[in-house]
């Protein structure tokens, strides 16, 4: 068994630690927290465009693993976290959990891979979220979608229809 090797601290070196220490200069760059998201940017058309095809791929994903009431809303100069909400319902937590499972599969082998920068509740199933900037899906167990009510949170945002 190895041990470590003790070195004898001296006066000298116990009064240097109690010392404080000098103060650091501040930096003009912020380092970025972790779980906050930066300021909203403005957006150009490429951009926007891009967020709205997002959304409609990502509910057409969701159509593919027999989603029920899928729903777009344009929540574009409403909310500062997501230019579009997607929500969709599944008769179990098992279909809640496929359905998000397939949506992050297919983005990720797409031409241009997406990965969400966050998910929670693909576990349980009862309610899934994919966070991809500015697209969020809410994925619910349909007992679930009507009690928390986000369409009618929402009533007054835009709908996008789904061809």
């Amino acid at each position: 068994m190895a041990t470590k090797k003790k070195t004898p601290a001296s006066k000298k070196a116990k009064a240097k630690s109690t010392t404080r220490a000098p103060a650091r200069k501040k930096t003009a760059a912020k380092k970025a927290k972790p779980g906050v998201r930066p300021p909203p940017r403005k957006k150009t058309a490429a951009a926007r465009k891009k967020a709205r095809e997002l959304a409609r791929r990502i509910g057409d994903l969701l159509l593919d693993k027999k989603a029920t009431d899928v729903v777009i809303l344009d929540m574009r100069g409403m909310t500062s976290y997501a230019d579009y909400i997607v929500i969709a319902s599944g008769e179990s937590d098992r279909q809640v959990s496929a359905m998000a499972e397939n949506v992050q599969v297919q983005l990720k082998q797409a031409q241009q891979p997406l990965r969400p920068i966050s998910t929670e509740g693909l576990e349980t199933g009862q309610w899934v979220l994919l966070d991809y900037d500015d697209v969020v899906a809410h994925l619910f167990n349909g007992e679930v979608r009507a009690f928390y009510d986000l369409d009618g949170l929402w009533a007054d945002a835009p709908r996008v229809k789904l061809s």
